[in-house]
């Protein structure tokens, strides 16, 4: 597993979470060429599974609980949808991606703009390149703290930095019911260099952990990222047998399996994911006056205006 080295602005901004991918061999250079008869896959990753329930977190034991309330459930909590299925079961935000392909198209990641958005990381899942920036704005008047951490089977998880992300000072401060129509914040920009067999990692915030952002390093641009309704399709590879990864950061290590593209062909996979069992989170919604707003002796006054949560 690698780890993500992210220096923003001269702050060491950090967004590491490593999981083992099964059987993934290490990155090795990749060529751009002409792909001739390149051959299509596309399909469905769906969720083994029961949808977990979302992460529930009380907002008065955060700072800044009447901003980050815009999107709550109504009873002063917070909730974290790491899962989101569809209607049909497809499951969105895994990523698919095929392994071994040494030479093919080129390249169509731009430097990927993760956004804090009314306490939220937007978007939840990003895909990256080993070497290349990425880019973090601060759309609240809140202050945000970048935390980045690092896991192996043998040590576990560690932080590796801690870093702030300074409040947009062009938001209204002080009226929650500002829109977002205005400029960014100052951006913290810098390239990720990842050690070698790492390919995840993971940003929270330290003030608010009910914010998350995953993002996996890729090899080749040959990947997709599942829609609302868990569908992808990956274009223009070249023919040649391959191995055929799909993750999702909750699902443990992901799945594989080797594929045959054939020249002009079409694969059609069906993928599945297993959904998590037992109890993952110590986190859930509970009435209790402990977690009551009048708890904290002054009046805070949390409304969903912006997403109501279910």
């Amino acid at each position: 597993m690698s780890r993500v080295v992210a220096c923003m602005s001269g702050l060491s901004a950090a967004l590491v979470f490593a999981v083992v991918l099964p059987s993934v061999t290490p990155a090795s250079a990749y060529d751009v060429i002409k792909v001739r008869q390149g051959g299509t896959i596309e399909g469905t990753v769906t969720l083994d599974g029961s949808v977990p329930e979302p992460k529930a977190f009380s907002l008065i034991t955060f700072p800044d609980p009447a901003y980050c309330g815009r999107i709550s459930n109504g009873s002063g909590w917070r909730l974290l949808h790491d899962f989101v299925v569809g209607h049909q079961g497809g499951l969105k935000d895994a990523i698919v991606l095929l392994e071994g392909v040494e030479a093919g198209k080129p390249f169509e990641i731009s430097v990927p703009l993760i956004e804090a958005r009314d306490c939220m990381f937007q978007p939840f899942m990003t895909i990256v390149r080993n070497g290349h920036a990425v880019e973090v704005i601060n759309m609240d008047p809140v202050m945000h703290d970048i935390q980045g951490y690092e896991t192996s089977l043998e040590a576990g998880a560690r932080v590796l930095f801690n870093s702030p992300l300074i409040m947009n000072h062009q938001h209204r401060r002080g009226d929650i019911h500002a829109t977002h129509d205005h400029a960014p914040g100052a951006s913290l920009v810098g390239p990720i260099y990842l050690n070698k067999g790492r390919r995840t990692f993971y940003m929270q915030c330290g003030f608010h952990a009910y914010m998350e952002s995953w993002a996996m390093a890729v090899n080749n641009p040959y990947y997709a990222l599942t829609d609302a309704e868990g569908k992808f399709s990956i274009t223009g590879i070249p023919p040649g047998t391959y191995q055929l990864v799909v993750w999702h950061p909750q699902t443990g290590p992901g799945t594989t399996r080797m594929v045959v593209v054939q020249p002009d062909g079409k694969l059609r996979e069906q993928l599945s994911l297993p959904a998590p069992k037992g109890n993952r989170t110590v986190y859930k919604v509970m009435d209790s006056p402990r977690f009551a707003p009048e708890s904290l002796g002054y009046p805070v006054d949390i409304q969903p205006f912006v997403e109501r949560q279910q």
